[in-house]
């Protein structure tokens, strides 16, 4: 059965950020709250853990669309392949926000995922996700978590979230009630940005 953990947005307390950490590291899921709605993750570097993730989504892990959550854009480089100044301006100005940016990956790739050839970055607007990507030292996968209502698309109550993945992953991370509206999707591959989804984000960045 998960482990439920409170972590309060305004001040994530470092030891119960340690023990989500340590479940992370030692290949557990977690669900996660962000800037935009709860979302399922794992360390990108433990293989296993995204079988998991790919399974309880029902997809192939090769084919899965998982986008990784940095802390910040200083670690861009290790997956994303050099971007030129204007493509660096956008991403500068909406994050950290709402917003998942696709970009062309590089080799540095973990291993399931070199035959990408673009990932999807997302740095979001919460502290708590923040605390855990920084204490893991890579960043974790981002799926967003469904509800089964139609219509609610997403669930926002982490105790129901709780009542229902309790048997499918590792922990809960309670960081209050979440949004229902998933992160705006803009493809930054080309020469020139396309919307995939709009979400949250404004579209004026």
């Amino acid at each position: 059965m998960a482990e439920f953990i409170r972590i309060y947005e305004e001040n994530p307390n470092p030891k119960d950020v340690k023990k989500v950490v340590d479940i992370i590291r030692d290949g557990g899921l977690v669900i996660y709250p962000s800037d935009t709605v709860y979302a399922l993750g794992c360390d990108i570097m433990n293989n296993r853990a995204l079988e998991r993730v790919a399974q309880l989504k029902g997809v192939k892990l090769e084919k899965a669309n998982f986008s990784f959550v940095c802390e910040d854009l200083s670690n861009l480089s290790d997956y994303v392949k050099q971007i030129d100044s204007p493509t660096f301006k956008i991403l500068k100005r909406a994050l950290p926000g709402p917003y998942t940016f696709i970009l062309p990956g590089n080799n540095n790739l973990p291993t399931v995922f070199k035959k990408k050839k673009e990932v999807g970055i997302r740095v979001p607007a919460n502290s708590i996700v923040q605390a855990i990507v920084r204490a893991l030292g890579n960043p974790i996968i981002s799926t967003s978590i469904k509800d089964d209502d139609e219509v609610i698309e997403y669930t926002t109550d982490p105790e129901l979230i709780f009542e229902k993945w309790e048997h499918l992953v590792d922990v809960v991370v309670d960081g209050g009630y979440g949004g229902n509206i998933a992160s705006t999707v803009i493809d930054l591959t080309g020469d020139q940005p396309v919307l995939i989804r709009e979400g949250k984000g404004s579209l004026e960045i």
